[in-house]
């Protein structure tokens, strides 16, 4: 088989997945980029409200996809565009997740997929301080100028997966998990007549339904939630997705963060991390919140914890710093 593939990489309007704003596909064929997509879409209605946050990381706002169809209108092109390839994704969690939520929200059915993430894989070839994509891919030989495009990260994500295939001297994107030990994971297809909705799409809905109550009936808070209280840590979930980049992680939070501390550990703690409240020698993931992007690991701008876990790598412990945007699009 030949190293043959597409990859993917969507922007979103707002925090929930299912709202694609636009998406950046390169294909591959043979280990060397013959072909590359982009579209810009207006998110599903009902899903279509930008928030600024978003508008500041990717910097497409509401008048940039006025004229632009809706993701139904779009997907069927993404969708030939793909074929049969398997899907590679940077965080694959988020990008198969916006096909399948976006696909539910517009009631229209959504195909398999075998993917592959780039995170993941890179956790196990690259030693660095972060996995977020500037890093890995300038690690891979393929700098990343403009990230938050989505066809330059497509394109960045692509130059990861050949550049791990070639580290193992294999051809193909199974062959790839094949010399790792790893199964390749899979998405079923998605009917919606007879399939439920996936639990980040019901759970997203839910969130959304209270918020506008609780806007309706004056309930609502404004502002940030405070990480002042630690709060317990969760029994990671032991039936949740092995190939999810959170899955068997040791985590530790610090920083302000939109969402409470308790909260975000039960997030990761369903994806089948286990939560603590200080870096040690287990710690394998720090989520750094207060602004933080992954850029500020070379510029000094770090909290205590994170200071930390510089010193634990340079002696050569293996832990992960993500942004809280990053931690935000694993666990939806």
């Amino acid at each position: 088989m030949a190293l043959d593939f597409t990859a993917i990489d969507f922007e979103t309007a707002n925090g929930f997945r299912g709202s694609p704003c636009s998406v950046g596909l390169t294909k591959v064929r043979g280990g060397v980029i013959v072909d590359e997509g982009y579209w810009l879409m207006r998110p599903p209605e009902g899903h279509d409200h930008f928030d600024a946050r978003n508008i500041t990381i990717h910097n497409i706002t509401p008048d940039d996809v006025a004229a632009s169809p809706r993701f139904a209108q779009v997907f069927p092109e993404v969708h030939a565009f793909i074929g049969d390839d398997a899907l590679v994704a940077h965080n694959a969690a988020f990008d198969i997740g916006v096909i399948r939520s976006a696909s539910e929200v517009s009631g229209m059915p959504a195909p398999a997929f075998d993917y592959a993430c780039t995170v993941v894989l890179s956790r196990k070839n690259y030693s660095l301080p972060s996995y977020s994509l500037p890093f890995v891919a300038e690690a891979a030989g393929v700098p990343l100028l403009n990230h938050h495009d989505a066809i330059e990260d497509a394109r960045a994500c692509a130059g990861i997966m050949v550049d791990i295939a070639a580290k193992h001297e294999v051809d193909s994107v199974r062959g790839v998990f094949a010399a790792m030990k790893l199964p390749m994971p899979h998405i079923d297809a998605y009917n919606p007549d007879t399939d439920v909705m996936s639990k980040a799409t019901r759970s997203a809905l839910e969130k959304m339904a209270e918020m506008k109550a609780g806007l309706a009936n004056g309930t609502a808070r404004a502002g940030r939630s405070s990480w002042s209280t630690e709060g317990p840590n969760p029994v990671p979930n032991p039936r949740a997705d092995m190939s999810h980049p959170l899955f068997g992680q040791t985590i530790v939070f610090t920083g302000d963060l939109g969402l409470g501390r308790p909260e975000a550990k039960v997030r990761a703690a369903g994806h089948g991390a286990q939560c603590a409240s200080s870096v040690t020698l287990k710690t394998t993931v720090l989520v750094v919140g207060s602004g933080f992007t992954a850029s500020d690991l070379r510029n000094g701008r770090l909290t205590s914890k994170a200071a930390r876990v510089l010193e634990l790598q340079r002696r050569g412990q293996g832990i992960e710093v993500l942004s809280e945007g990053e931690f935000m699009q694993m666990v939806g």
